[in-house]
């Protein structure tokens, strides 16, 4: 039993489908969705580099033989082994199980602010990906339409909370789209664009190093990215913003990327945690005490034994790696073989800050402009699953160096049936 369909649950059972001996055993993957979101590449695909559904996977194509079950896990009694889990439609049920793979990631990680559950959007999903180019386009036709000076500054000030990978990236990549489609907007000047990234800490990107940290706080500063580091979001009402350096603005776009958290699912089983809510497991990525469950990705604490004292990061680079190391020691599990450790040295970080734009730190190497760039790209489509998808992320990027972007908002897509709605006679 695998929970979830993010990239440690299809690539286990991937593995899982591919290592098992026909009729040795039998593999269901329990997600919501019935896709894998590959999600280093959301960014691009907000920006309109790549096609939304070149960054998402059908679990239902690529595990052939496995038993897809779309519901939400609410509760697992591991001393009965069984899952509760919710279907999208109709009663919850439960599901037993032999053996059990949590990987149900993480959750964005939010606070208390006001106004921030109406107003804010996150980055996590490529729903939200989707809804947020076609909201920064609208605001772009909304804003060279109207006369009222406040309404147009408002919809053209966009605010983002969370100075990590998410949230650099984010908006790197929608600043850069926004730029280039100000050349078709010929009553907006770029000077009216405001882009604003709110950091509660003293540094952005962490991850790469102080020195490719600076660099890329210096490079988003000179494009005119207002960057305000030890600045917290107190509140954003009604989409007025106020931050704790005093500054209050109107801002039709919030976008909170502070962080994230292990799935708060994993309260309600009675597997151990630590406290960070995160799965304990230990390095040979099962869950401490148990024989018979297992964890890896966002939502576990896996002793990183290169670095004795130290967790895993929630990152890609564990999460690719764990995922097939987790399919080997299950399967030798099974057949009453040793398992192995796990054991990956973080070997750096890369980022992307717009087309042709990257920041990267990888063995030590510390790269920055196009050559980054071009890292992150390379790095993350030998990483996409599946050979289809890589080829059509290829094809995608081909394209873009002999075609300009294509810059249209579909914002009725948020609500599809209104224009019938009305029609219809429900606008009277």
């Amino acid at each position: 039993m695998v929970l979830g369909g993010g990239y440690v649950g299809l690539y286990t059972s991937l593995g899982l489908l591919r290592k098992l001996r026909a009729g040795e055993a039998t593999v269901t993957v329990i997600d919501p969705r019935s896709y894998m979101t590959y999600q280093p590449f959301l960014p691009e695909a907000s920006a309109g580099s790549l096609s939304p559904r070149h960054v998402v996977v059908p679990l239902r194509r690529v595990l052939k033989g496995a038993e897809i079950i779309n519901a939400h896990v609410t509760k697992v009694d591991h001393a009965r082994k069984v899952v509760t889990v919710e279907p999208l439609e109709g009663p919850s049920y439960e599901v037993p199980y032999d053996e059990v793979v949590v990987a149900l990631g993480s959750k964005a990680r939010t606070l208390p602010i006001p106004g921030l559950a109406e107003q804010g959007i996150g980055f996590k999903t490529v729903e939200e990906a989707i809804w947020l180019r076609n909201h920064v386009l609208r605001c772009l036709d909304l804003a060279a339409s109207t006369q009222d000076a406040e309404r147009r500054s408002r919809a053209l000030t966009f605010t983002f909370v969370g100075g990590g990978y998410a949230g650099v990236e984010a908006i790197a990549e929608l600043e850069d789209m926004a730029r280039y489609a100000l050349r078709y907007y010929p009553q907006l000047h770029p000077d009216e664009l405001r882009f604003v990234l709110v950091e509660a800490t003293g540094r952005i990107l962490p991850e790469v190093g102080e020195d490719m940290g600076r660099y890329t706080l210096d490079e988003l500063r000179q494009r005119g990215l207002d960057v305000l580091l030890e600045t917290r979001l107190e509140s954003c009402v009604d989409g007025h913003v106020v931050l704790s350096d005093g500054q209050r603005f109107d801002s039709d776009t919030v976008v909170w990327t502070a962080g994230v958290k292990a799935s708060p699912v994993l309260a309600n089983t009675d597997l151990p945690l630590d406290d960070k809510g995160r799965l304990v497991c230990d390095a040979d990525l099962r869950v401490h005490g148990l024989a018979d469950a297992w964890g890896a990705g966002d939502n576990a604490a896996v002793p990183d034994i290169t670095n004795p004292g130290s967790f895993c990061s929630p990152s890609a680079q564990h999460a690719v790696r764990q995922a097939t190391h987790l399919a080997d020691n299950i399967v030798k599990s099974l057949r009453g073989k040793e398992i192995e450790p796990y054991r990956h040295k973080h070997v750096g970080s890369v980022a992307s800050l717009g087309l042709h734009k990257g920041v990267a730190q990888v063995y030590g190497v510390k790269l920055r402009g196009w050559p980054a760039w071009f890292m992150h790209r390379t790095y993350h489509v030998s990483r996409v699953p599946t050979l289809n998808r890589k080829i059509r992320v290829i094809v995608d990027w081909t394209l873009a160096l002999f075609f300009k972007r294509e810059i249209v908002s579909l914002g009725e897509m948020a609500a599809p049936r209104e224009e019938f709605h009305q029609a219809a006679g429900g606008g009277q």
